[in-house]
């Protein structure tokens, strides 16, 4: 979640309202900041809930590791102000994923016992969790359904209609085996559908990347699947 709410839901209004006030409740839980290297974790999977962090600005991926060894990679974020560990700390869990920087960056260290307080003194404050982590799980939940319904094929080519949305939530990587773990499959099979996808000229590899080669094109292959 970030920290400015979003502009539709519910409780805009309310949220809009009290953004400013929302803002300085969780700075003022802060107890410090530090720095992180790319590569270096900011939440272990499977680790107890020290802190919540925001991160002001940087790249961050999340992903999970299953018992099997296998991986899913939910995606890199853009963070502007984004809070992590909100769910651990209200279900008061270890961390369900490990998310690591992906650059150098300064993250805000958040006291879970002043939280606790401040959101007792003003549980009003609560309705900025609530509609942050309902607008996450809806999101979540359709990428979840879309990866277990769907064929791979379907995935790759929504996804990058997806990408073309100005600030699309999560972005790809730009390495195959990582990109394999976003789709919750392994790299030769993630090569195999790209190549399908590329044989039917509904995308191509450019310098940065998959690209879509006709978007309406596109578009009716993906109406085939409904």
């Amino acid at each position: 979640m970030r920290i400015k709410p979003s502009p539709t839901g519910r409780f805009k209004a309310l949220l809009n309202n009290k953004s400013t006030a929302f803002r300085e409740l969780i700075y003022q839980c802060q107890v410090g900041s530090c720095y992180f290297n790319a590569g270096q974790a900011i939440l272990t999977q499977g680790q107890p809930l020290e802190h919540i962090y925001v991160v002001p600005a940087g790249r961050v991926s999340m992903s999970i590791l299953a018992v099997n060894g296998r991986r899913f990679q939910l995606g890199e974020a853009n963070c502007d102000d984004h809070i992590f560990g909100e769910m651990e700390f209200f279900t008061e869990t270890p961390c369900q994923w490990s998310v690591m920087a992906d650059e150098q960056m300064q993250v805000d260290i958040i006291c879970i016992k002043k939280l606790t307080e401040r959101l007792h003194q003003q549980p009003e404050m609560l309705f900025f969790f609530a509609s942050a982590l309902a607008d996450d799980y809806q999101d979540s939940l359709d990428i979840y359904t879309n990866r277990l319904l769907h064929p791979i094929t379907y995935n790759i080519a929504y996804d990058l209609l997806m990408q073309q949305q100005e600030n699309p939530p999560l972005c790809g990587f730009n390495k195959v085996n990582q990109e394999a773990e976003r789709f919750g499959t392994s790299g030769r099979v993630y090569r195999r559908a790209v190549k399908a996808l590329m044989d039917k000229e509904l995308i191509r590899k450019g310098e940065s990347g998959l690209e879509i080669v006709d978007e309406q094109t596109l578009k009716a292959f993906l109406d085939t699947y409904e």
